[in-house]
Protein backbone atom coordinates (compact mmCIF):
# COMPACT_ATOMS: atom_id res chain seq x y z
CA UNK A 1 0.00 0.00 0.00
CA UNK A 2 1.16 3.53 -0.77
CA UNK A 3 1.71 5.73 2.26
CA UNK A 4 -0.15 8.91 3.05
CA UNK A 5 2.42 10.82 1.08
CA UNK A 6 3.82 13.25 3.63
CA UNK A 7 7.13 12.48 5.29
CA UNK A 8 5.99 13.41 8.79
CA UNK A 9 5.71 10.98 11.67
CA UNK A 10 3.24 11.90 14.37
CA UNK A 11 2.14 10.22 17.56
CA UNK A 12 -1.52 9.72 18.22
CA UNK A 13 -3.98 12.33 17.03
CA UNK A 14 -7.30 13.40 18.46
CA UNK A 15 -10.09 12.37 16.11
CA UNK A 16 -13.71 13.40 15.75
CA UNK A 17 -16.34 13.31 13.01
CA UNK A 18 -19.53 15.19 12.28
CA UNK A 19 -22.28 14.36 9.81
CA UNK A 20 -23.91 16.85 7.44
CA UNK A 21 -26.87 17.03 5.09
CA UNK A 22 -27.24 19.56 2.25
CA UNK A 23 -30.44 19.61 0.15
CA UNK A 24 -30.31 19.97 -3.61
CA UNK A 25 -32.37 22.83 -5.10
CA UNK A 26 -33.87 21.54 -7.30
CA UNK A 27 -33.30 17.80 -6.74
CA UNK A 28 -30.79 16.31 -9.18
CA UNK A 29 -32.20 13.78 -11.63
CA UNK A 30 -30.01 11.18 -13.32
CA UNK A 31 -30.64 7.74 -14.74
CA UNK A 32 -30.17 6.45 -11.16
CA UNK A 33 -33.22 8.39 -10.00
CA UNK A 34 -33.75 11.62 -8.07
CA UNK A 35 -31.11 12.78 -5.58
CA UNK A 36 -32.56 15.17 -3.01
CA UNK A 37 -29.97 15.43 -0.24
CA UNK A 38 -26.17 15.22 -0.20
CA UNK A 39 -25.08 13.46 3.00
CA UNK A 40 -21.52 13.14 4.21
CA UNK A 41 -19.14 13.42 7.13
CA UNK A 42 -16.44 15.90 8.10
CA UNK A 43 -13.56 14.37 10.02
CA UNK A 44 -11.12 16.32 12.16
CA UNK A 45 -7.60 15.34 13.24
CA UNK A 46 -5.69 17.33 15.87
CA UNK A 47 -2.07 16.77 16.87
CA UNK A 48 -0.33 17.43 20.18
CA UNK A 49 0.68 20.94 19.11
CA UNK A 50 -2.92 21.93 18.42
CA UNK A 51 -2.69 21.82 14.60
CA UNK A 52 -5.89 20.70 12.92
CA UNK A 53 -6.55 18.92 9.63
CA UNK A 54 -10.01 18.29 8.20
CA UNK A 55 -11.19 15.94 5.51
CA UNK A 56 -14.51 15.02 3.97
CA UNK A 57 -16.19 11.68 3.36
CA UNK A 58 -18.74 12.10 0.56
CA UNK A 59 -19.93 8.63 -0.52
CA UNK A 60 -21.55 7.89 -3.87
CA UNK A 61 -22.77 4.30 -3.49
CA UNK A 62 -24.35 3.98 -6.95
CA UNK A 63 -20.84 4.55 -8.31
CA UNK A 64 -19.47 1.75 -6.14
CA UNK A 65 -18.32 3.52 -2.98
CA UNK A 66 -19.50 2.64 0.49
CA UNK A 67 -22.87 4.01 1.57
CA UNK A 68 -23.28 6.98 3.90
CA UNK A 69 -24.53 4.61 6.61
CA UNK A 70 -21.48 2.35 6.21
CA UNK A 71 -19.14 5.34 6.38
CA UNK A 72 -20.89 6.65 9.47
CA UNK A 73 -20.71 3.26 11.20
CA UNK A 74 -17.01 2.95 10.37
CA UNK A 75 -16.20 6.41 11.70
CA UNK A 76 -18.19 5.91 14.88
CA UNK A 77 -16.34 2.68 15.67
CA UNK A 78 -12.92 4.34 15.66
CA UNK A 79 -11.04 5.37 18.77
CA UNK A 80 -10.88 9.10 19.62
CA UNK A 81 -7.08 8.68 19.42
CA UNK A 82 -5.69 7.58 16.04
CA UNK A 83 -2.23 6.88 14.67
CA UNK A 84 -0.89 7.01 11.12
CA UNK A 85 -1.27 3.22 11.02
CA UNK A 86 -4.98 3.63 11.76
CA UNK A 87 -5.33 6.10 8.90
CA UNK A 88 -3.65 3.64 6.53
CA UNK A 89 -5.92 0.80 7.62
CA UNK A 90 -9.16 1.99 6.02
CA UNK A 91 -10.43 -0.95 3.89
CA UNK A 92 -10.28 -0.64 0.10
CA UNK A 93 -14.05 -1.06 -0.15
CA UNK A 94 -14.39 2.22 1.77
CA UNK A 95 -12.76 4.53 -0.83
CA UNK A 96 -14.62 7.68 0.27
CA UNK A 97 -13.37 7.09 3.82
CA UNK A 98 -9.85 6.58 2.49
CA UNK A 99 -10.05 9.92 0.73
CA UNK A 100 -11.43 11.67 3.80
CA UNK A 101 -8.78 10.39 6.17
CA UNK A 102 -5.99 10.80 3.62
CA UNK A 103 -6.91 14.40 2.86
CA UNK A 104 -7.32 15.20 6.56
CA UNK A 105 -3.81 13.86 7.18
CA UNK A 106 -2.44 15.97 4.32
CA UNK A 107 -4.19 19.06 5.69
CA UNK A 108 -2.71 18.39 9.12
CA UNK A 109 0.87 17.67 8.07
CA UNK A 110 1.21 19.81 4.96
CA UNK A 111 -1.32 22.67 5.16
CA UNK A 112 -1.79 24.76 2.02
CA UNK A 113 -3.72 27.88 1.13
CA UNK A 114 -7.21 27.30 -0.30
CA UNK A 115 -7.04 26.56 -4.00
CA UNK A 116 -8.67 28.89 -6.48
CA UNK A 117 -8.43 26.66 -9.52
CA UNK A 118 -7.15 28.28 -12.69
CA UNK A 119 -8.61 25.43 -14.72
CA UNK A 120 -11.88 26.17 -16.52
CA UNK A 121 -14.95 24.47 -15.08
CA UNK A 122 -17.74 22.56 -16.77
CA UNK A 123 -21.27 23.56 -15.73
CA UNK A 124 -23.83 20.83 -15.13
CA UNK A 125 -27.17 21.27 -16.90
CA UNK A 126 -30.44 19.79 -15.66
CA UNK A 127 -31.90 16.85 -17.53
CA UNK A 128 -34.68 17.09 -20.08
CA UNK A 129 -36.11 20.26 -21.61
CA UNK A 130 -35.11 22.36 -18.62
CA UNK A 131 -31.59 22.33 -20.05
CA UNK A 132 -32.73 24.63 -22.87
CA UNK A 133 -33.40 27.55 -20.54
CA UNK A 134 -30.57 26.70 -18.14
CA UNK A 135 -27.83 26.75 -20.77
CA UNK A 136 -28.03 30.52 -21.33
CA UNK A 137 -27.95 31.14 -17.57
CA UNK A 138 -24.79 29.06 -17.13
CA UNK A 139 -23.24 30.70 -20.19
CA UNK A 140 -23.84 34.11 -18.63
CA UNK A 141 -22.14 32.87 -15.45
CA UNK A 142 -19.00 32.21 -17.46
CA UNK A 143 -19.18 28.50 -18.21
CA UNK A 144 -17.97 27.66 -21.71
CA UNK A 145 -18.17 23.87 -21.31
CA UNK A 146 -21.51 22.34 -20.33
CA UNK A 147 -22.57 18.80 -19.46
CA UNK A 148 -25.98 17.29 -20.11
CA UNK A 149 -27.08 13.95 -18.66
CA UNK A 150 -28.87 11.52 -20.96
CA UNK A 151 -30.25 8.00 -20.50
CA UNK A 152 -33.06 9.32 -18.31
CA UNK A 153 -35.82 9.34 -20.98
CA UNK A 154 -36.34 7.45 -24.23
CA UNK A 155 -33.50 8.06 -26.74
CA UNK A 156 -35.80 9.59 -29.38
CA UNK A 157 -37.19 12.13 -26.90
CA UNK A 158 -33.76 13.06 -25.60
CA UNK A 159 -32.27 13.33 -29.07
CA UNK A 160 -35.01 15.77 -30.07
CA UNK A 161 -34.13 17.94 -27.06
CA UNK A 162 -30.45 17.51 -27.89
CA UNK A 163 -30.98 19.01 -31.35
CA UNK A 164 -32.76 21.98 -29.79
CA UNK A 165 -29.93 22.33 -27.27
CA UNK A 166 -27.33 22.38 -30.05
CA UNK A 167 -29.31 25.13 -31.79
CA UNK A 168 -29.50 27.11 -28.54
CA UNK A 169 -25.79 27.00 -27.73
CA UNK A 170 -23.22 29.42 -29.17
CA UNK A 171 -20.89 27.79 -31.69
CA UNK A 172 -17.98 28.44 -29.34
CA UNK A 173 -19.55 26.26 -26.64
CA UNK A 174 -18.29 22.81 -25.76
CA UNK A 175 -20.83 20.15 -24.81
CA UNK A 176 -20.38 16.89 -22.95
CA UNK A 177 -23.00 14.14 -22.81
CA UNK A 178 -23.16 11.83 -19.80
CA UNK A 179 -25.17 8.61 -19.99
CA UNK A 180 -24.14 7.21 -16.58
CA UNK A 181 -23.94 3.76 -18.16
CA UNK A 182 -27.62 3.86 -19.06
CA UNK A 183 -27.60 3.19 -22.83
CA UNK A 184 -27.87 -0.02 -24.79
CA UNK A 185 -25.22 -0.77 -27.41
CA UNK A 186 -27.73 0.16 -30.15
CA UNK A 187 -28.73 3.47 -28.57
CA UNK A 188 -25.07 4.29 -27.88
CA UNK A 189 -24.39 3.84 -31.61
CA UNK A 190 -27.33 6.13 -32.41
CA UNK A 191 -26.04 8.83 -30.08
CA UNK A 192 -22.47 8.59 -31.34
CA UNK A 193 -23.60 8.66 -34.97
CA UNK A 194 -25.65 11.77 -34.26
CA UNK A 195 -22.73 13.42 -32.46
CA UNK A 196 -20.38 12.64 -35.34
CA UNK A 197 -22.86 14.27 -37.72
CA UNK A 198 -23.15 17.45 -35.62
CA UNK A 199 -19.49 18.20 -34.96
CA UNK A 200 -19.54 21.17 -37.33
CA UNK A 201 -22.34 22.87 -35.36
CA UNK A 202 -20.95 22.71 -31.84
CA UNK A 203 -17.96 21.01 -30.26
CA UNK A 204 -19.11 17.77 -28.65
CA UNK A 205 -16.15 16.94 -26.48
CA UNK A 206 -17.11 13.40 -25.56
CA UNK A 207 -19.85 10.97 -24.60
CA UNK A 208 -19.33 9.84 -21.03
CA UNK A 209 -19.92 6.22 -19.96
CA UNK A 210 -22.53 5.16 -22.54
CA UNK A 211 -22.54 1.52 -21.34
CA UNK A 212 -22.25 -0.12 -17.91
CA UNK A 213 -18.76 -0.94 -16.60
CA UNK A 214 -19.42 -4.66 -17.17
CA UNK A 215 -19.38 -4.05 -20.96
CA UNK A 216 -15.75 -3.03 -21.25
CA UNK A 217 -15.19 -4.89 -24.53
CA UNK A 218 -18.13 -3.03 -26.11
CA UNK A 219 -16.85 0.30 -24.78
CA UNK A 220 -13.47 -0.36 -26.39
CA UNK A 221 -15.22 -1.31 -29.66
CA UNK A 222 -17.39 1.82 -29.66
CA UNK A 223 -14.32 3.95 -29.08
CA UNK A 224 -12.80 2.63 -32.29
CA UNK A 225 -15.98 2.87 -34.35
CA UNK A 226 -16.90 6.56 -34.01
CA UNK A 227 -15.12 9.92 -34.18
CA UNK A 228 -16.73 11.35 -31.06
CA UNK A 229 -14.49 10.40 -28.12
CA UNK A 230 -15.68 8.35 -25.18
CA UNK A 231 -14.86 8.87 -21.53
CA UNK A 232 -15.04 6.35 -18.72
CA UNK A 233 -16.66 7.39 -15.43
CA UNK A 234 -18.45 4.63 -13.49
CA UNK A 235 -15.89 2.20 -14.91
CA UNK A 236 -13.07 4.04 -13.12
CA UNK A 237 -14.75 5.21 -9.91
CA UNK A 238 -12.15 3.69 -7.59
CA UNK A 239 -8.39 3.37 -7.94
CA UNK A 240 -8.65 -0.40 -8.40
CA UNK A 241 -11.10 0.12 -11.29
CA UNK A 242 -8.87 2.82 -12.76
CA UNK A 243 -5.91 0.45 -12.72
CA UNK A 244 -7.99 -2.38 -14.21
CA UNK A 245 -9.29 -0.32 -17.13
CA UNK A 246 -5.81 0.94 -17.92
CA UNK A 247 -4.57 -2.67 -17.92
CA UNK A 248 -7.46 -3.57 -20.25
CA UNK A 249 -6.11 -1.10 -22.79
CA UNK A 250 -8.16 2.07 -22.22
CA UNK A 251 -6.05 5.05 -23.28
CA UNK A 252 -8.69 7.69 -23.87
CA UNK A 253 -10.45 9.94 -21.34
CA UNK A 254 -10.79 9.02 -17.67
CA UNK A 255 -13.31 10.90 -15.49
CA UNK A 256 -11.88 10.85 -11.98
CA UNK A 257 -13.95 11.63 -8.91
CA UNK A 258 -11.15 11.90 -6.34
CA UNK A 259 -13.53 12.01 -3.37
CA UNK A 260 -14.52 8.36 -4.00
CA UNK A 261 -11.28 7.11 -5.57
CA UNK A 262 -9.37 6.20 -2.41
CA UNK A 263 -6.25 7.62 -0.79
CA UNK A 264 -5.24 10.89 -2.54
CA UNK A 265 -1.56 9.99 -2.72
CA UNK A 266 -2.29 6.61 -4.30
CA UNK A 267 -4.29 8.40 -7.00
CA UNK A 268 -1.53 10.96 -7.44
CA UNK A 269 1.10 8.26 -7.96
CA UNK A 270 -1.02 6.44 -10.54
CA UNK A 271 -1.72 9.58 -12.56
CA UNK A 272 1.91 10.68 -12.50
CA UNK A 273 3.14 7.22 -13.48
CA UNK A 274 0.85 6.76 -16.48
CA UNK A 275 0.14 10.35 -17.60
CA UNK A 276 -3.50 9.55 -18.39
CA UNK A 277 -5.97 11.95 -20.03
CA UNK A 278 -7.81 12.75 -16.80
CA UNK A 279 -10.78 15.02 -16.17
CA UNK A 280 -11.35 15.55 -12.46
CA UNK A 281 -14.95 15.80 -11.36
CA UNK A 282 -17.09 16.55 -8.31
CA UNK A 283 -19.40 14.33 -6.29
CA UNK A 284 -21.09 17.42 -4.80
CA UNK A 285 -18.75 17.47 -1.84
CA UNK A 286 -18.75 20.50 0.46
CA UNK A 287 -15.98 23.09 0.59
CA UNK A 288 -13.58 20.95 2.66
CA UNK A 289 -13.64 18.06 0.21
CA UNK A 290 -13.79 20.40 -2.76
CA UNK A 291 -10.53 22.08 -1.77
CA UNK A 292 -8.75 18.74 -1.46
CA UNK A 293 -10.11 17.69 -4.86
CA UNK A 294 -9.13 20.96 -6.53
CA UNK A 295 -5.57 20.66 -5.27
CA UNK A 296 -5.31 17.26 -6.95
CA UNK A 297 -7.01 18.54 -10.09
CA UNK A 298 -4.57 21.45 -10.36
CA UNK A 299 -1.70 18.97 -10.46
CA UNK A 300 -3.18 16.00 -12.31
CA UNK A 301 -6.18 16.93 -14.47
CA UNK A 302 -5.66 17.57 -18.20
CA UNK A 303 -5.23 21.38 -18.35
CA UNK A 304 -6.84 21.46 -21.81
CA UNK A 305 -10.16 20.15 -20.49
CA UNK A 306 -12.59 21.85 -18.13
CA UNK A 307 -12.86 20.16 -14.75
CA UNK A 308 -16.25 18.93 -13.60
CA UNK A 309 -16.76 21.18 -10.60
CA UNK A 310 -19.36 23.56 -12.01
CA UNK A 311 -22.07 22.22 -9.71
CA UNK A 312 -22.46 24.90 -7.05
CA UNK A 313 -25.79 26.11 -8.47
CA UNK A 314 -27.31 22.78 -7.38
CA UNK A 315 -26.45 23.40 -3.73
CA UNK A 316 -27.28 26.98 -2.66
CA UNK A 317 -24.65 27.15 0.09
CA UNK A 318 -21.93 26.62 -2.55
CA UNK A 319 -23.17 29.32 -4.90
CA UNK A 320 -20.64 31.92 -3.73
CA UNK A 321 -17.98 30.04 -5.72
CA UNK A 322 -17.75 31.05 -9.36
CA UNK A 323 -16.24 29.32 -12.41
Amino acid sequence: MIGLGVGVQLGSMQYSCQTYQHPFHPPLETRYGVWSVRQGLIITLKDDSGKVGRGEIAPLPWFGSETWEQAQDYCQCLSPQLTEKDLLSVPDDYPACQFGFGSAWAALTNPTEPTSSQLPMCGLLPTGKTALSACSHLWQQGYRTLKWKIGVDLPAAEQAIFLDLIAELPQTATLRLDANGGLSYQSACQWLGLCDHLTSEVRIEYLEQPLPPSQMADLLALNQQFQTPLALDESVATLAQLQHCYQQGWRDIFIIKPAICGYPESLRQFCQTYAIDAVFSSVFESEIGRQACLQLAADLSNPNRAIGFGVNHWLPEYESLHP
